[in-house]
């Protein structure tokens, strides 16, 4: 990778960290959408499930890519007892909150209720636990912190550009450097976890029952059946078929209008 390379990838992380880091402003000066979040959340109250389910609908369908409209509406699915509907929502949640522990509860909860009941691969130890610690913190909050140590070692960058005295000039040098190398790592982190995202794609069986193939065709053989709720991750797409992974690690082909993608 050429150093312009890494410059624009750079920039890019940062553009999209500084996005999400004023996003949550922007969407809290859209009275319309705050007036349907908070109409749902009353209509949940009220255990109107399906009004509020309309009413947080109309949230997701304006453009909102938000964790509290996302695992509301999952809560409300879950209550009328649409397994699949409640479970994407949930994993939508989970993909900008991997780290939020009532998401992982409710995520469980849900997927308890699904037929299909799948044993993870092993998983390589120090593979498992770098997921966990990219995973541990939201990209919302990634990108805040990142940019309030950024902001911060340019204070402390300043302070040491001005200071009179010798020994303030050291001790604001070394601290700006360590300030800035954590804003940086949690660019990093950042960065690690959309990688990890984009290259977990992952979608939910809506079908009551559906027969995965061998071949992405109908006349192919029969591998095994599916059942809605059932997580699958997308490895390749072919017109309108889909090849898929469980966890377990049996793949095979699903037709694409079987499934919504997380």
């Amino acid at each position: 990778m050429t150093l312009k390379m890494k410059y624009n990838r750079i920039r890019h992380i940062l553009c999209l960290l500084l996005l999400l880091v004023a996003w949550p402003f922007i969407a809290l000066c859209d009275d319309a959408a705050m007036a349907l979040f908070k109409k749902g959340n009353s209509e949940y109250a009220k255990a109107q499930y399906k009004e509020a389910i309309a009413s947080y609908q109309k949230v997701v369908d304006g453009g909102y890519q938000s964790v509290a409209v996302y695992f509301n509406l999952g809560n409300a699915y879950y209550k009328t007892g649409d397994i699949a509907s409640a479970l994407l929502y949930y994993e939508k949640a989970h993909k900008l909150s991997p780290g939020d522990e009532d998401i992982r509860v409710n995520l469980q909860l849900a997927n308890s209720k699904t037929t299909d009941k799948f044993d993870e691969a092993p998983e390589f130890f120090i593979t498992k636990w770098w997921h966990a610690f990219i995973l541990g913190l939201s990209l919302n909050t990634l990108a805040i912190l990142s940019v309030l140590f950024i902001l911060a070692a340019s204070g402390i960058f300043i302070l040491y550009r001005f200071a009179g005295s010798v020994s303030v000039k050291k001790a604001s040098f070394y601290t700006a450097l360590v300030v800035l190398f954590l804003g940086l790592a949690f660019i990093f982190v950042a960065g690690r976890q959309a990688d990890y995202f984009e290259s977990h794609r992952e979608a939910i069986v809506f079908s009551g029952s559906v027969t995965i193939k061998s071949e992405p065709a109908n006349a192919s053989k029969n591998l095994f059946v599916l059942h809605d709720g059932a997580k699958i991750e997308i490895l390749e797409h072919n017109n309108d078929w889909i090849k898929i992974r469980l966890p377990n690690g049996n793949e095979g082909w699903i037709n694409a209008t079987d499934v919504k993608e997380i």
